[in-house]
């Protein structure tokens, strides 16, 4: 044997098994690291050379939300965390703990904004995902990027102090704003979300009951199994998660469809007594004047009536009539247009509405119960201030936007998020209509009751909701507002779950926040007085 043949295929085997270690190499710690590092089984993750410091959040104008702090050493439940500690700066904004959501550690899940851009957070994105991927290699904690997010804190801190001025305590002499447990019921569960309806910004979104976001930061995990079974469910982000019967809130729904397909005018008078009051039977149920707003408050005492006496009024029978009329195809295909029954384009993920059975098809009677807000229908928060921003923005629909921009530690903008079109669902001149409707919900119908709605020197114009649920329980109570009513600069939804009245117990708290915001933060020039409600409400036909 040649010994010189044989020291060469060794060799060569030699080069071979270098060749084959070095990209192994390569592969673990450069091609896959990042899958290697994030695997929850992968415990190096949580030594101190690799826990990533993760991106700040801030809020629109810079103050700080969130940040990542070395663990500190007095801290009893350290041990559920990796390297470093979140900290959250929310005083005055309790509910911005369920829209950042928490982050404990890699080993165990995260929420909110925290967990829908981790990836540029824990710095597995961005223009620094080649710089950790090189600390990686050399043993140094990753870095993450931060989050501006549209969220103005001056609003966020008046919409929650605001949302707290519920009904009967606010105004405990006023009888119909006590609690009786048939129009108002006491509840510590809402949603509110203020937004730019030219923009799509989300300036403030409230949710109640929250927790706090610093106990489950700081490992507290048998903190954070209480809040997993506490039955008024405090993780949940009710403006986008949670589903409720909307009620006549929905009843926007179906005047944008009537509008818009020219199926009825707004103020021409196209219901008799009958149609208006009832009873009508419509696929077999019968409608009768029990549902009637109209019938029941006497606010028509001559007939035929419009739809703009129906929708200030909130009459049911009308609307049922007027859902059977537009048929379920018309009907759900303005449904459609709000993204019913899809994924709405959001920054964080929302739960989708509703407005169909199981079977999937809407009988007459069905369709003319979800017309009014009851039958089936189930919607968020989100979905309706869709509808609420739509009527403000001239019929253009903004993507609602949470995220601003991400930017780099040093600096660099990574991405800049700036207002998109999603649709144009109705036209201009229907969704000028709609905010007619809605300024007579206001100075003739179902908001005139409460003086902070009809008294406010901004001009605000609503539709009110109460959601029936049934089994004893108090209704969810809506109000989908804009104002002020010609130049709309502001939208509000406000829902209380199983509140009672959607005016009575949402309609002082959204008065006191349009105020507060337009004096303080936006500091508006205060619109012109609105018309007298008589002469108005008279000669609209909203009286007769």
């Amino acid at each position: 044997m040649n010994i010189h043949s044989a020291i060469r295929r060794l060799n060569q085997v030699f080069i071979v098994l270098f060749l084959g270690l070095s990209l192994g190499l390569v592969y673990w710690q450069v091609a896959v690291a990042q899958q290697v590092t994030s695997n929850i089984h992968n415990i190096r993750q949580c030594m101190k050379d690799h826990a990533p410091v993760r991106g700040k959040i801030y809020d629109r104008n810079g103050v700080l939300l969130a940040e990542s702090k070395p663990i500190d050493p007095n801290n009893p439940f350290k041990g559920a965390l990796c390297g470093y500690q979140r900290h959250y700066y929310l005083d005055g904004m309790p509910s911005l703990a369920n829209l950042i959501g928490f982050y404990i550690s890699p080993l165990f899940n995260s929420t909110g904004v925290e967990h829908a851009f981790d990836d540029y957070l824990s710095g597995r994105a961005g223009l620094t995902e080649l710089t950790n991927n090189l600390n990686l290699i050399l043993h140094r904690p990753p870095v993450g990027d931060n989050i501006y997010l549209t969220i103005d804190t001056r609003i966020q801190k008046i919409v929650e102090r605001d949302f707290d001025k519920y009904a009967p305590s606010y105004n405990p002499a006023v009888p119909e704003l006590k609690i009786d447990n048939e129009n108002v019921f006491a509840t510590n569960r809402g949603a509110v979300i203020v937004t730019d309806p030219h923009t799509g910004e989300i300036l403030a979104m409230v949710t109640r009951p929250t927790y706090d976001s610093n106990r489950v930061a700081a490992g507290d995990l048998a903190y954070y199994n209480q809040l997993l079974r506490n039955p008024d469910a405090p993780l949940l982000e009710r403006p986008l998660q949670g589903q409720y019967v909307p009620g006549s809130v929905y009843k926007a729904m179906t005047l944008l469809a009537a509008l818009d397909t020219g199926t009825y005018q707004l103020n021409t008078p196209s219901f008799d007594y009958q149609h208006a009051v009832g009873p009508v039977t419509i696929g077999g149920e019968v409608f009768n004047p029990q549902l009637s707003n109209i019938y029941r408050a006497s606010y028509a005492r001559t007939f035929p009536v419009s739809m703009n006496m129906g929708f200030s009024h909130s009459d049911n029978v009308m609307f049922a009539v007027i859902g059977a009329k537009l048929g379920a195809d018309t009907w759900l295909e303005y449904n459609k247009r709000f993204y019913v029954g899809q994924d709405i384009p959001f920054d964080l993920p929302v739960a989708r509405s509703s407005v169909l059975p199981a079977n999937g098809q809407l009988p007459s009677n069905l369709l003319a119960e979800n017309s009014f807000g009851q039958g089936v229908d189930l919607v968020t928060p989100m979905l309706i201030s869709l509808i609420d921003d739509a009527i403000a923005n001239n019929g253009q629909l903004m993507r609602p936007m949470l995220v601003s921009r991400i930017q780099a530690p040093d600096g660099t903008i990574i991405k800049s998020m700036s207002s998109q079109t999603l649709s144009t669902p109705i036209s201009e001149q229907t969704a000028s209509a709609a905010r007619e409707a809605m300024y007579g919900v206001v100075r003739c119908g179902s908001g005139s009751v409460i003086p902070e709605l009809y008294s406010s020197p901004w001009n605000i114009i609503a539709k009110t909701g109460t959601g029936q649920v049934g089994g004893g329980k108090g209704a969810h109570g809506w109000l989908m507002t804009q104002a002020p009513y010609q130049d709309p600069r502001l939208t509000i939804v406000s829902m209380r779950e199983n509140g009672g009245e959607g005016a009575n117990v949402n309609g002082p708290a959204v008065a006191a926040m349009y105020n507060d915001i337009y004096t303080s933060v936006l500091k508006l020039q205060q619109p012109a007085p609105a018309d007298p409600s008589v002469p108005y409400c008279t000669q609209h036909g909203l009286w007769t």
